[in-house]
């Protein structure tokens, strides 16, 4: 009786993940309670194949995410009012939120773009903010760091845990800091700066997996040969 039960449980999601994939391949729009990837005043997200979003995210209006590059859970990139760039093999890790300043704001005081540019190889940790700033090419952002406009970060950078970057300071390449205000901890050496890159990396190779994982009409089959295994319903293949 329970594998009867478990059956038809599984045929029944079978089914509507059936009706939910040929919507998807017919064109048709489908409305759900959460879009990853959101289009905004004709401005649509661009991702490559290898780009992961998670289920969760939300990348909105006019962002760019490069090759190998990772949103993950909980995260928000809001380009509802200048462009936001996700740099090659960068990760944004859960709960981040990245924006720019409103969209009446055209320059910032140093006289460039609010836009918000974050390089190739950068590791943004979980709960952190960026607003309209620049972080060149590895760098690694600890845990709820908030890094305001107008802030530069050049490459082969350390930000510790809960660092705060003041609006329009400049944190100079091959460095660590930490603190609120940011603070100068000390030089890097070849090894922190190697693990820089190797750290993307690695979240990287985490992401493909989420890839393969995650299946936008669902994972029946998985539960079917999980009860093929166990010898409590046999398929037959024709």
């Amino acid at each position: 009786m329970a594998a009867s039960n478990n059956l038809k449980a599984i045929v029944g999601r079978g089914l509507r993940e059936t009706g939910a994939f040929l919507r998807e391949h017919s064109g048709m729009e489908i409305f759900t309670r959460h879009r990853p990837v959101m289009t905004f005043w004709g401005s649509k997200p661009f991702k490559t194949n290898d780009t992961f979003i998670a289920p969760t995210a939300s990348v909105i209006g006019n962002v760019t995410n490069w090759d190998e590059s990772s949103v993950w859970y909980g995260a928000v990139i809001r380009g509802d009012s200048h462009p936001i760039t996700i740099g090659f093999s960068t990760n944004i890790q859960d709960r981040t939120v990245i924006n720019t300043l409103p969209a009446k704001v055209e320059t910032l005081e140093s006289g460039f773009p609010p836009v918000c540019d974050i390089g190739h190889y950068v590791s943004v940790g979980p709960g952190s903010v960026l607003v309209s700033c620049r972080i060149e090419d590895l760098v690694e952002i600890g845990a709820k760091c908030t890094i305001m406009e107008g802030a530069v970060v050049e490459s082969n950078v350390i930000l510790d845990a809960g660092t705060v970057v003041p609006a329009y300071s400049k944190i100079p390449g091959g460095q660590r800091w930490g603190g609120n205000p940011a603070m100068f901890v000390e030089h890097l050496d070849d090894a922190a700066k190697d693990h820089i890159r190797a750290h993307a990396e690695e979240v990287h190779l985490s992401a493909r997996e989420h890839i393969l994982e995650f299946l936008p009409v669902g994972n029946t089959y998985v539960h079917l040969e999980d009860l093929e295994r166990r010898g409590e319903v046999k398929t037959s293949q024709g």
